[in-house]
């Protein structure tokens, strides 16, 4: 059994990681927190700093890096599959489910030493959440009459 030991210099380094992970993800968690969703200023900051202190630990310890990174992907799919919710004919929160994964993605990012990913990542999912609703609006009233005609015929079929 190895003795246990303390790296100063280390634990500056996870501050410095994990709080960058944390951060990244604060403008997503705000914006769904803000719309009501699921998932929120707390969930999105501690994926990403979970992601990021998990892959940190192996690259300190004798292993295989790929499958705790596999097994985060797996991990993180099936946290942000419990923001779906199927309501009828509809689902909801598929793009908060792929914001949680995406968080993951950020923090695991920012874990390797790609930081420029990390950034990429957060703006742009920031970007879609808030840039692409005007768009959504729109693409949903087309479909509203679409909807009601497969409810009517669903209600009418389970009768």
């Amino acid at each position: 059994m190895q003795p246990l030991t303390f790296d100063w210099h280390f634990l500056l380094l996870c501050f410095e990681k994990i709080g960058l992970a944390w951060v990244l993800v604060l403008p997503t968690g705000w914006w769904t927190e803000k719309e009501g969703r699921s998932a929120g200023i707390r969930t999105f900051p501690l994926v990403s700093m979970a992601s990021c202190g998990l892959l940190m630990i192996i690259d300190n310890v004798d292993g295989n890096g790929s499958r705790v990174l596999q097994g985060l992907i797996t991990g993180i799919g099936f946290v942000g599959g419990g923001a779906i919710v199927k309501d009828g004919i509809n689902v909801r929160g598929t793009a908060t489910a792929a914001s949680i994964w995406a968080a993951g993605a950020i923090g695991a990012a920012v874990a390797l030493g790609r930081v420029e990913i990390a950034i990429v990542l957060a703006l742009i999912d920031v970007l879609t959440l808030r840039a692409l609703v005007p768009f959504k609006r729109k693409l949903d009233s087309g479909k509203e009459n679409v909807d009601d005609t497969l409810r009517r015929a669903h209600d009418t079929k389970q009768e």
